[in-house]
């Protein structure tokens, strides 16, 4: 069994950027995306300064989570430990760049499939080093096999003090540094100097990532370090990626909601003697359901960078993804939603009775996946708030609740009352959860992602969209509603609080999403 893993000694390092135009070289790798690079940082105040220079790439973790996460096992473990890919089987799903908690993948805007440094592995299989090492000119990359005693690595690490980065993410990473300063293994302890970026004149701005992105992070403008929350240097030199996930995720999180929330409240209205309702519980919802399962589709299918080989998903499924899982949750909970209007149509209540109980499972199911999902997303720390898949709960009995309310409007709807009973219950349990979710704050860099969320970055769309227009609006109007009792004007408060609570659900989830994604990581 051979196990390889590299050691980086930041002590020889003299930053000439040699590993990364060999890299490059080896690769064919384009403009703006790096395999590896070079990362500057300088600690002290003038005049007793230091600059230090760290190698960053990917870590061949023992325990991958882009592994875990990728649906079509694209990335794979070759025989010699190497966490390597096979560009045929991506679809461009970009989960394992949220997954990679050392921020080692991109996308190959030539290829559109996701890469990262596989150690040149096809010069390993034939016996060669990898490029980087060969071009060092201070011998700073060593690699070797980690259950090899006798191997040069193998007797650094057990003799030296070394260290890997993101130790707490339990991944078991097989790159060490030697020398490294541990401001330049954590870039949430550094500053970023205004000319920071490796081809860049200016700082990037929304839609990017990395040291300089996070706005709780300051921005260095001169020569001496900043000592704010924590940073203990600035970083003068690196590289910035894209954010992976936007506006389709957090929509694809809205959309199934609601397919999800108006289907368990069907259910609960059959349950609740209803089931003779052929419209407004027999017919409409499951087509209602539909219309929103499909989109859930078109926003997952869009967002992929080879939407072409969406069925890879079902063909060459990883079942160890959330990804392939919920695939097929979403499947089945559509056959559900099939035969409720078929037997809508056939206006048979005992036959919507039978399926009840499937159809609040299928929900449940559909609304809640993406916790797990998110769960496997082992770089985005705030996406592992375990409060993720109770919220989702929520907001789908709201959506629900939205929706039968909107529904309303043009049909007799049974239990109007128990509906906007249901928008108010969804509401307030959302935004109980959403608040002690932002008081529980487990590691620094979920401290730093709910400040990007509540005070940074993102703060307007969470508080006045998110918030005031998704929970508080919503809130006032259900209890208006309630309050008034059953006549036109409540119709309309109602339905009126529906679209508010659906528009902000999405506000909500967009901060939410882009929050998390905002924290750097290397």
């Amino acid at each position: 069994m051979v196990r390889m893993g590299f050691l980086l000694d930041s002590d020889n390092c003299i930053g000439c950027h040699a590993c990364t135009v060999a890299c490059k070289s080896e690769h064919d790798v384009p403009l703006g995306v790096n395999r590896t690079w070079v990362k500057y940082i300088e600690t002290g105040t003038f005049p007793d300064v230091a600059r230090k220079f760290n190698v960053m790439r990917c870590n061949q973790c023992d325990d991958a989570p882009c592994m875990t996460i990728c649906p079509t096992s694209a990335l794979y473990r070759a025989d010699n430990g190497v966490v390597d890919f096979q560009d045929d089987d991506c679809i461009g799903c970009k989960s394992c760049m949220n997954a990679c908690p050392y921020d080692a993948l991109y996308i190959n805007p030539e290829t559109n499939t996701a890469h990262k440094c596989n150690m040149c592995n096809h010069r390993l299989e034939v016996g060669l080093e990898p490029s980087c090492q060969i071009v060092c000119p201070t011998e700073a990359i060593k690699i070797g096999d980690l259950d090899d005693p006798r191997s040069e690595i193998s007797r650094i690490i057990a003799r030296d003090d070394v260290a890997v980065r993101a130790p707490e993410q339990n991944t078991k990473p097989k790159v060490y540094y030697r020398g490294a300063d541990q401001a330049s293994l954590d870039p949430t302890r550094t500053a970023i100097a205004n000319d920071g970026m490796i081809w860049a004149d200016r700082l990037p701005t929304e839609g990017r990532t990395g040291v300089n992105a996070h706005p709780s992070l300051p921005v260095d403008p001169g020569g001496t370090p900043t000592d704010v929350h924590g940073v203990v240097a600035r970083t003068t030199y690196t590289t910035a990626h894209q954010m992976t996930w936007g506006e389709k995720v957090s929509g694809y999180l809205v959309t199934k909601a609601i397919a999800a929330g108006v289907m368990a409240v069907a259910a609960l209205l059959v349950l609740l003697g209803h089931g003779d309702a052929q419209a407004a519980v027999g017919v409409v919802p499951p087509m209602v359901a539909g219309v929103f399962l499909a989109a859930t589709g078109v926003l997952l299918i869009a967002d992929l960078k080879q939407p072409g080989r969406f069925h890879y998903l079902l063909t060459r499924g990883n079942w160890n993804s959330w990804l392939v899982k919920g695939a097929y949750i979403l499947m089945a909970f559509a056959a559900v939603c099939g035969l409720w209007w078929l037997g809508g149509l056939l206006d048979s209540p005992g036959f919507l009775q039978v399926l009840a109980i499937p159809a609040v499972l299928g929900a449940a199911g559909v609304a809640g996946y993406t916790a797990f999902l998110f769960g496997q997303c082992e770089g985005r720390d705030l996406w592992q708030t375990p409060l993720l898949l109770p919220v989702l709960l929520a907001q789908a009995v709201t959506a629900g609740g939205a929706a039968y309310a909107i529904m309303d409007l043009f049909m007799d709807v049974p239990e109007a009352t128990a509906i906007r009973w249901v928008l108010l219950g969804g509401v307030l349990a959302t935004a109980a959860l959403v608040a002690i979710e932002l008081t529980s704050q487990t590691s620094r860099s979920v401290e730093l992602a709910v400040e990007a969320m509540t005070r940074g970055r993102y703060a307007n769309q969470f508080w006045y969209l998110g918030v005031g227009l998704g929970m508080v609006a919503p809130a006032a109007l259900a209890i208006a509603a309630l309050l008034i009792g059953d006549d036109t004007t409540a119709t309309v408060l109602a339905a009126v609080g529906g679209v508010a609570a659906l528009a902000g659900m999405f506000n909500y989830e967009d901060s939410f999403v882009r929050a998390g994604q905002s924290v750097p990581l290397s």
